[in-house]
């Protein structure tokens, strides 16, 4: 081999091993696929259902949050199961949670899951509606669901002398027995307003507007529906334009979702008490990694409503806060 061809070569070789060094070094500058995960952080988030754009909108807030700071939010939807409710708490826990987001499908029966969370020091944080016993959450962050119920009955008040009163309810969930128990205490001692009928139909649209056909069977002097939360007053309006009186019946509500604001707007519905999903979600996870910094947090955090009535309600809030 000539001289210059094995100095070509050395050249070659040379520069070849460079290149491998080079490229190994950016591999392991690079790949991060196991350094990092182990620092993610996990998080765990259970509704009481995702069939409801509030619960999605919570998580969407609560994901941006978690996914900023470079962690990760793992979210179940047990479609109103108590049972697969705490199956997805034993699960979160399984795969290595720090932090465990709830809104318990029913807020008595969720404390064996609860009790999974403490005996894993597992962090739990309440978020929408309260638990039963609250020595097994970290902190609870929602609306104020007494004021929302006060505020509906409140403008009844200013707005009729009287009336036949039907009540949807969901007395499982700790946040619909707080609306509900603030509207009839708000209205308690006039005689002129009295409960007539009342059903339980889980804040799902297509509970309330069956469980609504019947109370206006039994009940056709219904002149007032109190719905715990939106979807149910949906659900009870549409059965209310069936029987042809939709714009007979004062309706009102809870959460202020874009649909309601759209029906307010249009005079088929009085008043909803909004909340703001995005303020729970973010209020929510701000709570979580203030706890894991070991700084203290309020045990409870209660966000006040707004009642958006036709009045207040602008062109430029028929969107979801």
């Amino acid at each position: 081999m000539e001289r210059g061809e094995r100095f070509f070569w050395s050249v070659m070789g040379a520069l070849l091993m460079f290149l491998t060094g080079l490229i190994m070094w950016q591999v392991m500058q690079t790949d991060f696929s196991l350094r990092q995960t182990e620092h993610r952080r996990k998080f765990g988030a259970v509704y009481m259902t995702l069939n409801n754009p509030f619960y999605e909108i919570v998580d969407e807030e609560i994901r941006m949050e978690v996914e900023r700071r470079g962690d990760v939010l793992i979210s179940r939807d047990p479609a109103l199961s108590v049972e697969r409710q705490e199956e997805a708490v034993r699960d979160l826990i399984n795969s290595g949670v720090d932090v465990i987001f709830i809104n318990p499908v029913d807020w008595q029966r969720i404390a064996p899951a609860l009790q999974l969370a403490k005996e894993a020091n597992v962090l739990v944080i309440a978020v929408d509606t309260n638990v039963e016993d609250e020595n097994y959450v970290a902190a609870t962050v929602v609306s104020d669901n007494y004021l929302a119920g006060q505020q509906c009955a409140e403008h009844l008040l200013e707005h009729a002398s009287g009336g036949n009163i039907a009540l949807l309810k969901h007395s499982e969930a700790r946040s619909s027995v707080d609306r509900i128990q603030g509207f009839l205490d708000r209205l308690a001692g006039n005689p002129h307003f009295k409960v007539v009928a009342q059903a339980e139909c889980r804040g799902q649209l297509e509970l309330a507007m069956p469980a609504m056909q019947e109370m206006l069977k039994r009940h056709p002097e219904i002149d007032v529906v109190m719905a715990l939360n939106d979807p149910a007053a949906m659900g009870a309006m549409a059965a209310l334009q069936n029987v042809g009186r939709l714009d007979k019946v004062m309706v009102y509500g809870v959460d202020g979702v874009p649909e309601t604001k759209e029906m307010i707007y249009q005079g088929h519905m009085m008043a909803t008490a909004g909340q703001s999903p995005r303020a729970l979600g973010r209020h929510a996870a701000e709570q979580a990694y203030k706890l894991l910094a070991g700084e203290k947090v309020p045990k409870l955090m209660r966000l006040p409503t707004m009642l958006l009535t036709r009045d207040n309600l602008g062109t430029e809030m028929r969107g979801w806060d």
